[in-house]
């Protein structure tokens, strides 16, 4: 064998020697992952997605996936002459808009069922209304009725628990219904936030179309690999959050403080961010982490 050879086959092994540690602490651990964004368009994307958890299942891990699909109901809205309407970043749902919501989230969920179930994984897709995992209640938008949008209210997480106990890896399409049994959309980022408080995940890892969270949007240089949730409290007081990510470092704050070790930020358009965020030291995205977890590093 040649100089070279021996040296990609050695580069391989210290790959996996790096990822030991952390396959032997979260060994058996809930880790819950919100999958949406480009990733869920893009085929290869999706596939390596799919390829990362499925890999964190056979090393032993118990993965969970939350999965939104606005870009597909927004698709699918458009097909039927319909114009899609969003109040203050959320979806306009009326009783039309939902009936297409439903139907093209559970269409979503399966065809991710169906690629983890090629990989040999036993996968099981659920709703949020399937025994009652999630309860909501009408959410409105400043005041403004955006029909049915639901807020969660309760989480009954024992299908979930039922379901990785008998070694499924079990994928949570984000409707919930009320306590008339009406069906309600829910933001994926706050299901995924509410499941995982629920399951006392040990990580929860949201996959979206940013390298994570910038001190400085502008500057890429200045992505922030770790912070506490008094770091991520003093940016977004200090105004450097805003847009999209504000929701989504609030629902990491809220998960932290709620018993969530670890929140992931990763960019889902990099091939396996997964694997690359929880298996190496230094990561790709952004963590955020409760006061007393270590630190792997300081920015």
């Amino acid at each position: 064998m040649d100089e070279k050879n021996m040296q990609e086959i050695l580069a391989k092994a210290e790959v996996l020697i790096e990822a030991l540690p952390y396959i032997q602490r979260f060994n058996r651990k809930i880790i819950v992952v919100k999958y949406g964004g480009s990733a869920m368009v893009d085929e290869e994307l999706k596939r390596h997605v799919i390829q990362d958890v499925t890999l964190l299942k056979l090393v032993g891990f118990k993965p969970i996936i939350v999965h939104g699909g606005g870009k597909e109901i927004s698709r699918w809205v458009g097909k039927v002459g319909m114009e899609p309407v969003f109040v203050n970043g959320l979806r306009k749902t009326d009783e039309a808009t939902m009936e297409i919501a439903e139907m093209v989230l559970n269409k979503v969920n399966k065809s991710l069922v169906k690629l983890v179930e090629e990989l040999g994984v036993n996968a099981i897709g659920i709703s949020g209304k399937d025994g009652g995992l999630l309860k909501v209640e009408k959410k409105y938008s400043n005041g403004e009725d955006i029909g049915f949008v639901g807020e969660i209210t309760e989480v009954n997480p024992k299908i979930l628990y039922d379901l990785l106990e008998k070694d499924f890896l079990p994928i949570v399409c984000p409707v919930g219904m009320d306590d008339a049994y009406n069906s309600y959309n829910i933001n994926a980022d706050d299901a995924a936030c509410a499941i995982a408080k629920a399951v006392s995940a040990e990580k929860l890892a949201f996959l979206t179309d940013i390298e994570g969270v910038y001190k400085d949007p502008s500057d890429k240089s200045t992505l922030i690999s770790e912070l506490t949730i008094d770091e991520a409290r003093a940016l977004i007081g200090d105004g450097f959050i805003g847009g999209g990510m504000l929701p989504k470092l609030n629902n990491c704050i809220d998960a932290i403080e709620n018993g969530v070790s670890r929140v992931h930020i990763l960019d889902g358009r990099i091939a396996h961010c997964l694997l690359l965020e929880i298996f190496t030291n230094r990561g790709i995205g952004t963590a955020i982490l409760s006061e007393k977890e270590k630190r792997y590093y300081n920015e």
